[in-house]
């Protein structure tokens, strides 16, 4: 067998072991180490088909920032683990009932478009010197998907237009929120308090 399968193997093996422990662990913060490492090893796999520009996106943005604040709000919130405990075994055989299902329709695809054989799944050609991953994602992506690159852009405008709204709607009595042009115009004696206190004897001193 060649070094780069026994490579691909081991990195499909983890990263399957890791897609697993992601939703059976109970801890959430493990359950976010173990999605890192499935990021790792996807990106790893996507190295091994040369496809440089998507593994290092892969790993800058999802590892490096999403993965990131994953962990900063899951270690900064206090989850209570135990009504999260009792329901993970009422609703296990719907789970895996559903994962069942999805496993089986993926199998009939693929078994009625004849994936199965070998000639199924050819060795990718290498590609020739000097041939840009990025370069050929950004033409696909500008060309052929326009349209669906143009619709996913609009929606994710959409949907931080609604964000912000919903965050500058009407504020409910009682919270206390900022006003940032009176901050800048303050003054240092609106900010600044001196109060004179009388001097009192140390603990040691009082009769």
């Amino acid at each position: 067998m060649p070094i780069i399968e026994i490579v691909f193997y081991f990195f499909a093996l983890v990263l399957t072991g890791a897609a697993v422990m992601v939703i059976t662990v109970r801890n959430p913060v493990y359950a976010a180490l173990f999605l890192i490492l499935a990021f790792f090893s996807s990106a790893a796999i996507w190295m091994l088909l040369e496809a440089e520009f998507l593994a290092i996106v892969l790993v800058l943005v999802y590892v490096g920032a999403v993965m990131v604040l994953f962990l900063f709000v899951v270690m900064m919130l206090d989850i209570n683990l135990a009504p999260m405990q009792e329901g993970f075994i009422k609703y296990l055989p719907v789970g895996l009932l559903i994962a069942a299902l999805m496993a089986l329709e993926f199998i009939l695809v693929i078994w009625a478009s004849g994936s199965f054989d070998a000639a199924a799944f050819p060795v990718p050609s290498p590609n020739p010197q000097g041939f840009s991953n990025t370069k050929a994602v950004g033409e696909l992506l500008y060309t052929q998907y326009l349209l669906p690159f143009e619709v996913a852009g609009l929606i994710l405008l959409v949907a931080i237009i609604a964000a912000i709204a919903l965050t500058l709607r009407q504020q409910r009595s009682g919270t206390k929120v900022q006003n940032p042009a009176r901050q800048v115009q303050v003054r240092r004696d609106e900010r600044i308090r001196l109060t004179k206190m009388k001097s009192e004897p140390r603990l040691d001193q009082r009769g």
